[in-house]
């Protein structure tokens, strides 16, 4: 039988070749559907406080600003969850919520659809709060001045981390794919991913449960899970590699880190660079950029990364088109203003409205950035 796209021109070919790199990343947004995702970690509540310039104070040179409004939604593990209910998976949260009044607000605004179960409000927990003021005139776009983070005093407990792991530990016996979200409140720990993983090994499945990462601050200690999606200026921190516009010193890094953490695949997000993928005997990766580089906020962007990154996976994607929908979640929830989630309908429209890039050009040279 001769090829269909015999006797076309190369633009004709392209063009083809992007339609039905479209139609697969589109049928692999409806395979998520459905798909049980465990998200494991801190749940913090992302406090924004918005106000309107006002004027110059006179005590100190420092701007008075009219409060407007307050607004909380879910943080860390649970911007994760929400983003995972957006797309349109099945999703568990399994954390520790204070009974506090950031708590109890944290309760409210989480998505239905994400199942509760799993959150345990022990005696005396303090609800970690994130506070960001954002300020900005009558006719202009409020800009973030300063953050607050609250975290308690005392750290989570063996008593606490117990009960959070006995939790997990039920929750990931139905599970296509965990994701684990350390952002250092002292919940998460490099022994309990361990004990997660072996809960997962233990489970009769013929394809491989995913257990993704998202460290903040120890992600070298995670080793031999599936994946993780760090930041640039994270994994300058872990490799003391300076990376910038260098693309030789990305490869160095990233395979660095490929090898120290045992991972399957490494994917680092690098804000209007795009992203870049390693894999183990494969050559890296470089998507550029999807939509433009001038972002509203980069706020829980991360989460929507990793959440888009473990459905795809779940559902039977490879990698790379799991870094393909993530690089449009990612250039989407930028966006929006604040802690923002992405639907299926938008991915769908962000792969149908972007012009097709072979793999080709996707080399270890980088990708042209800017993409639309």
């Amino acid at each position: 039988m001769a090829d269909a796209t015999e006797g076309m021109d190369s633009k004709a070919r392209e063009a083809t070749a992007g339609s039905e790199d479209s139609d697969k990343l589109s049928a692999l947004i409806a395979a998520t559907r459905g798909k049980r995702v465990v998200v494991f970690g801190d749940l913090i509540a992302d406090e924004f406080v918005y106000g309107r310039i006002a004027r110059v104070s006179r005590e100190a040179p420092v701007l008075i600003l009219e409060y407007d409004a307050t607004e909380v939604v879910p943080g860390g593990a649970g911007n994760a969850a929400n983003n995972v209910a957006s797309l349109g998976g099945v999703v568990r949260l399994v954390s520790l919520v204070g009974r506090d009044e950031a708590g109890r607000r944290l309760f409210k605004v989480l998505s239905r659809a994400v199942e509760r179960a799993g959150l345990s409000r022990p005696a005396g927990f303090r609800t970690p709060v994130k506070t960001r003021i954002l300020a900005g005139g009558i006719h202009s776009a409020k800009q973030q001045v300063v953050r607050i983070d609250r975290y308690a005093a005392e750290p989570v407990t063996d008593a606490q981390r117990a009960v959070a792991e006995r939790a997990a530990r039920r929750a990931v016996r139905t599970a296509d794919a965990v994701l684990i979200s350390d952002y250092g409140t002292g919940l998460v720990t490099p022994e309990l991913a361990r004990v997660l993983a072996k809960a997962v090994a233990a489970r009769k499945r013929r394809r491989r449960i995913p257990i993704l990462i998202d460290s903040r601050y120890d992600l070298l200690r995670y080793r031999g899970l599936t994946a993780c999606t760090p930041n640039e200026s994270e994994v300058e921190q872990l490799t003391g590699i300076k990376i910038g516009d260098d693309v030789r010193a990305l490869e160095k890094a990233g395979r660095d880190l490929l090898k120290r953490t045992g991972m399957t695949a490494v994917l680092i997000t690098r804000g209007s660079r795009g992203m870049a993928l390693f894999e183990h005997r494969q050559a890296t990766i470089h998507l550029p950029i999807f939509g433009s580089d001038e972002v509203a906020d980069v706020t829980g962007a991360g989460d929507t990364v990793i959440a888009t990154v473990a459905l795809a996976v779940a559902a039977g994607g490879s990698f790379y088109e799991a870094a393909r929908l993530a690089n449009y979640a990612g250039g989407l929830v930028v966006m929006k203003r604040g802690t923002a989630t992405v639907s299926p309908a938008e991915l769908r429209e962000a792969i149908q409205t972007d012009h097709y890039a072979p793999t080709e050009s996707w080399s270890q040279e980088g990708p042209e950035q800017g993409r639309k």
